[in-house]
């Protein structure tokens, strides 16, 4: 890394002006290509997925989404006159409008039956010939508009649907910028000096702006779901400003201590800089592990979040160097170099920044009473851990959304007319193969009418003109009697596919696939449920066996990977008080609680997994770094310890900001997401690292460090740490900044 980090100084302008090329270039390029993203996400060996896959062929115009208009009278009916009037205009001018391709009503022949029973409630369906994702937002909301115009006295009108749903997020960048500028303020409190604080962010700016830029080029030869670029920018975002930030504050340690620039640089790269290289590995480690879920909407945020974290490791490890050489001194505040300009001269330096009073007396507080505290930290892990045992995956819908947007309304007014289950019905995909099958087709339709928590069973009509696929496939609407995310309707699902399908069928040679969006998150959340263990072996298994070559040692790999499990339930457990229990929802304005989402532990867990990593790396490095000087174990922790406590918790303040702006994204899994990493990352930088852990390792002792003699001489050697040391007490963070440097050896 110093050789490395000597070349980024001597060609400082070369780095800059390659990295503002790839940013421009990209960013121009991606606008020019524009986005190809694909939401479509496939389950290999599911009934819901068989079913969609069968349709799309048998029916490919009809891939666009569906939206709905709905409408209710406080008094009369929907058939009154001026109602009629009124909506059948509205409907036509909805019609006209760009990229509509058809609009069913109730006031068609093909839409009678989309009035409720008490003839105060009706719908019509919007059927775009886009996806949502492809659709002008603008026309969208012009959409809105002309609904909103359509309201009366005693006549509510709302809409529903995916791409009503997506016109109404907060506009795109605004949760990103809410985020960097969080992390703005807490940088500058850090530092005191405008320059520190802007390098971390301009470092972090660079390469996820590059990243997205790249993913966006990237959806046009790969599936890329659309919701990839908000997850790589926020978590490109956090890491890349935290890993910044480490490196930058050793940089000011190394100016403080009397370095000039140049060495104070390269020693922060040889030291910060091969922790943060380390910890990005094992971010991109556990990102990449989504391609053993086998899922296709994992392999495009697998690739997306990846290259992000990539080039921000990359931009640290580069960008920041040039920065860093072109600011000189200016890294410091004015008064700090007065204050070491004044210092120089008496032949002293300034105290190190890291090991403040506070974060010194914590460390000799955890040394002196390991037991008690360490063990206050584990009940209070385990009490937040709770919730999980009552973890539920499913779908959520916009009727978990705030009751003040118009697809609530739209949702409830639904449910109100013509049921709970109306919102998520089932699909019935039958393969024809002779008369006989239609026998037995008319059969199944028979009972399943019959099969309680059934209400309503459709058989979409079939185009004169149909051959070939089409004509050999019927599509089956079934209307449950309850919600989509009660339990009631998974198990009436069950009941379909084990019991009356197969009865019906017998005999011949119909087969029949129940799909549709509450049967195929049923699938996806048990898919995800039995992949899961495999899956969280893999991760943690890889990021001990990275923390062992490493670390050379058998203890600390062990306690980093239980630490992240640690972090997890209890992070689980906060998302299942809030969002599942509803536990602070109105408070939050976070509409209404339901199951968490079946991706969200797929999601969260390779995240939460790598970003704990980061923490223990950078906290563990600096005990090694100790430990590797002294041998003296209680020392190695407590300097380690004190020495990256502050910027432990400052890194985890600018996480804790910038996960939590998720909230302004407008989609219910970001905002789990968000704030479920925000949660992991408080638990885990207050509790764990500066608490569970060190007291932990204090009443390990020496037993930290051992490993046996044939695995050391099996591991291949890979140094987190740089390959010289201070005499007296680590870089940086050592009681006196002033050692002459010695072999580490020594």
């Amino acid at each position: 890394m110093a050789a490395w980090a000597r070349w980024c100084l001597k060609h400082r302008w070369t780095v800059l002006l390659l990295w503002a090329a790839a940013l421009f270039g990209t960013v121009a390029a991606s606008a020019a290509a524009g986005s190809a993203y694909s939401n479509v996400f496939k389950i290999p060996g599911t009934e819901s997925s068989t079913a969609y896959e069968r349709l799309q062929k048998a029916f490919p115009d009809a891939s666009g989404d569906v939206d709905n208009v709905v409408w209710q009278t406080e008094r009369g009916s929907v058939h009154d006159a001026a109602v009629r009037d009124r909506m059948t205009a509205l409907l036509a001018d909805i019609a006209r409008m760009p990229d509509v391709g058809r609009v069913v009503g109730p006031y068609d022949a093909e839409g009678a039956a989309q009035v409720s029973k008490d003839g105060r409630i009706a719908f019509a369906q919007v059927t775009f010939v886009k996806q949502q994702f492809e659709l002008e937002t603008g026309n969208l909301k012009d959409l809105i508009d002309r609904a909103e115009a359509a309201r009366a006295p005693g006549l509510r009108v709302e809409l529903g649907g995916p791409a009503i749903e997506a016109a109404q997020e907060p506009p795109a960048g605004l949760a990103e910028t809410v985020g960097v500028v969080a992390a703005g303020v807490i940088l500058f409190l850090a530092f005191g000096s405008l320059f520190a604080m802007l390098l971390p962010l301009i470092s972090g700016v660079f390469a996820v702006g590059t990243g997205i830029a790249s993913v966006i080029l990237l959806s046009h030869v790969t599936d890329i779901p659309e919701t990839a670029t908000l997850l790589g920018s926020l978590i490109g975002l956090g890491v890349g400003i935290d890993y910044a930030l480490f490196i930058v504050t050793r940089h000011r340690n190394g100016l403080k201590a009397g370095l000039t620039p140049e060495k104070a640089a390269i020693r922060a790269l040889d030291t910060s800089g091969r922790a943060v290289v380390f910890a990005g590995g094992t971010v991109c480690i556990a990102l990449l592990a989504l391609f053993t879920v086998d899922i296709t909407l994992f392999d495009g945020i697998a690739i997306s979040t990846t290259l992000v974290v990539v080039l921000t490791v990359l931009a640290s490890s580069t960008l920041l160097p040039a920065l860093l050489g072109l600011l000189g001194p200016r890294v410091l505040s004015r008064r700090e170099r007065r204050q070491l300009a004044e210092r120089s001269a008496a032949g002293g330096a300034l105290p190190s920044e890291e090991v403040g009073r506070a974060a010194a007396r914590w460390a000799r507080l955890v040394q002196r009473r390991p037991r008690t505290l360490g063990l206050v930290a584990l009940v209070v892990m385990g009490l937040l851990a709770i919730p999980a045992l009552s973890l539920r995956l499913g779908a959520n819908d916009q009727g978990n959304q705030p009751t003040s947007q118009t697809v609530r309304k739209a949702y409830d007014m639904l449910a109100e007319g013509f049921g709970p289950g109306f919102n998520g019905p089932l699909l019935m995909v039958a393969e024809l193969h002779g008369p006989q099958d239609r026998q037995a087709l008319d059969t199944l339709i028979a009972d399943v009418r019959r099969t309680p928590g059934v209400v309503r069973v459709v058989e979409a009509p079939v185009p004169a003109d149909a051959g070939g696929l089409a004509a050999e496939t019927r599509a089956i609407q079934v209307v449950p009697s309850t919600s989509p995310q009660a339990e009631a309707t998974d198990k009436l699902i069950d009941t379909l596919r084990d019991r009356t399908v197969p009865t019906a069928a017998e005999g011949s040679t119909l087969k029949v696939h129940i799909g549709g969006e509450t049967a195929l998150q049923k699938d996806f959340a048990a898919v995800v449920g039995d992949r899961m263990p495999g899956f969280i072996a893999l991760i943690v298994g890889l990021g001990a066996l990275l923390m062992l070559i490493a670390f050379r040692s058998l203890l600390v790999p062990l306690t980093g990977a239980l630490m992240n499990l640690i972090a997890a339930c209890a992070s689980f457990g906060l998302l299942v008080a809030i969002f599942q229990w509803g536990w602070g929802m109105d408070l939050l304005g976070l509409g209404k609680e339901g199951p968490i989402i079946s991706f969200l532990p797929v999601i969260m867990l390779p995240l939460l997994f790598g970003l704990s990593m980061d923490y223990q790396v950078f906290l563990v490095s600096r005990m090694h770094e100790e430990w590797l000087h002294t041998g003296d174990n209680a020392r190695a922790v407590r300097v380690g310890q004190a020495g990256t406590g502050r910027v432990i918790n400052s890194a985890a303040l600018i996480m804790i900001f910038v996960f939590s702006s998720f909230v302004l994204s407008g989609d219910r899994g970001a905002m789990m997401a968000g704030l479920g990493l925000a949660g992991a990352v408080a638990l885990d930088a207050f509790i764990l690292r500066m608490l569970l852990v060190p007291a932990l390792m204090h009443l390990l002792g020496r037993a930290n460090w051992w490993l046996p003699g044939w695995l050391d001489r099996v591991l291949p050697h890979v140094a987190v740490d740089p390959p010289e040391r201070p005499v007296g007490g680590s870089p940086g963070g050592a009681e006196d900044p002033r050692e002459e440097m010695v072999p580490a050896g020594r």
